[in-house]
């Protein structure tokens, strides 16, 4: 058997992805080299796509004029290649969950410290916390498997934290305002006080009041803030920019040193 007939095999039998190790153990009397060069042939013809260093996926028919294939149809498979927790994030988590105004140029993968080396693809974008909140997280089924990202809380709760990395304060507004009938912080608020930073909560807490308009996600969230016991410390609406001549929000303790101006989604 050839390798391109292993790999119609792979598609045909629904394990599309494929580590280099396993084209080894399959083609024992082949070198390195011999695989080497026909996995080099056969992602030339577009027939399969290099999703990292010595981890591979069939490119399906559909895909084949581009020779790239959406990375919810491998993001688990890779994940699990490299024996890293993930969940899909940011702006990717919000088209899950149907705000789709925002549409991400990259997926967001959010994993654990330390950060991943020799990860060369164009599709994909990291970001990292220390731990993940398994607990948190949706699932959902894909082409060729069940993949997951942050519950609705979760993600606009990271579209602030990690706002830097979508565009800005106002890229997350948008996502978070379309997120609306979706966010329930009754269900998940406490949880999420322990995973995210005060700083990020207040922030998060002032768009929801303030900016989209949200009122009751955000005496919910208040209110929790409020019962922890910790205290609020005036803290900057962005990092960038200075406090002085600022607007002043009382109840979040914000100092509004930047305008949020959200897209306008109706």
């Amino acid at each position: 058997m050839a390798i391109s007939e292993w790999l119609d095999r792979r598609e045909m039998t629904g394990f599309p992805t494929f580590s280099f190790e396993e084209v080894r153990k399959a083609f024992p009397t082949l070198s390195a080299q011999v695989i080497s060069n026909e996995l080099y042939r056969q992602n030339k013809l577009r027939r399969i796509q290099t999703v990292h260093k010595g981890f591979y996926t069939v490119v399906p028919m559909q895909y084949r004029d581009r020779g790239v294939v959406p990375p919810y149809n491998y993001i688990d498979q890779l994940m699990r290649h490299l024996r890293k927790p993930y969940y899909i994030a940011l702006l990717s988590a919000g088209v899950l969950h149907g705000a789709a105004h925002q549409r991400p140029m990259k997926m967001a993968i959010m994993t654990t410290l330390p950060r991943l080396s020799a990860v060369n693809n164009k599709e994909l974008y990291w970001c990292y916390r220390t731990e993940l909140p398994k607990d948190l997280l949706c699932s959902t089924n894909s082409d060729t498997s069940i993949i997951q990202y942050s519950c609705a809380e979760l993600t606009a709760t990271d579209l602030v934290q990690y706002s830097q990395h979508i565009g800005g304060l106002s890229a997350a507004a948008t996502v978070i305002e379309e997120l609306s009938e979706t966010l329930d912080f009754t269900k998940n608020g406490r949880r999420i006080l322990q995973v995210s930073t005060l700083t990020t909560l207040q922030r998060l807490g002032y768009i929801l009041e303030e900016i989209t308009q949200n009122t009751t996600q955000a005496e919910i969230l208040y209110s929790i803030l409020s019962e922890s016991g910790r205290q609020m410390k005036w803290s900057l609406l962005t990092s960038e920019g200075s406090d002085s001549n600022c607007t002043r929000n009382e109840k979040w303790k914000i100092i509004v040193n930047k305008p949020i101006e959200p897209d306008d989604i109706w």
